[in-house]
């Protein structure tokens, strides 16, 4: 009896956790609503929310054909994995004022390197791409990502008024 109650209860536990993330987020009419969900996550879930949001908003605005998007999904979360540990190479939070000649120098130099890297990762990604989807559809992609940094950064936060380190961050696109 006693395993009986413990494989139920460990039954329910899973069913409340599956529950937890199937929220029907077109039904949230409100986005303290939505806000408050995605705050009650753990950072793990957020992630993972975050990811899949991300991911069906490129399905759709690329159009990807169903047979193609398990395939295509795989190539471009890679791709975004392999871009955020290039960007992890530079580290753009220092003053560039606080620096000496030669530091200032170096950190140029690295900032070129790491943009070469961005850029030579993102043309071997395109290759890949373009093995499942259309080069329209590639190019339209990386447009559309440009934009979404353009609208993320408009919504950052400024500090106390300087753009220290901003001016020498890698940027994906030229």
């Amino acid at each position: 009896m006693k395993k009986i109650l413990f494989t139920l209860f460990i039954i329910y536990g899973f069913g409340l956790n599956a529950q937890r993330t199937d929220y029907d987020w077109k039904k949230m009419e409100l986005p303290k609503q939505r806000k408050e969900v995605i705050n009650n996550l753990s950072p793990e879930e957020r992630k993972a929310l975050l990811t899949k949001f991300r991911n069906n908003m490129v399905m759709d605005n690329l159009d990807i054909d169903p047979s193609d998007k398990a395939e295509f999904t795989d190539i471009y979360n890679e791709y975004l994995e392999s871009q955020k540990q290039i960007k992890s190479q530079f580290n753009s939070n220092f003053n560039p004022e606080a620096l000496s000649d030669e530091e200032a120098k170096a950190k140029l130099q690295q900032s070129f390197e790491v943009g070469q890297k961005l850029l030579d990762n993102r043309k071997k990604y395109a290759d890949k791409m373009q093995q499942v989807i259309p080069c329209q559809k590639v190019l339209k992609l990386f447009q559309s990502e440009g934009m979404m940094r353009d609208k993320m950064n408009e919504r950052k936060p400024r500090g106390n008024g300087s753009n220290s380190g901003n001016a020498l961050r890698p940027r994906q696109n030229p």
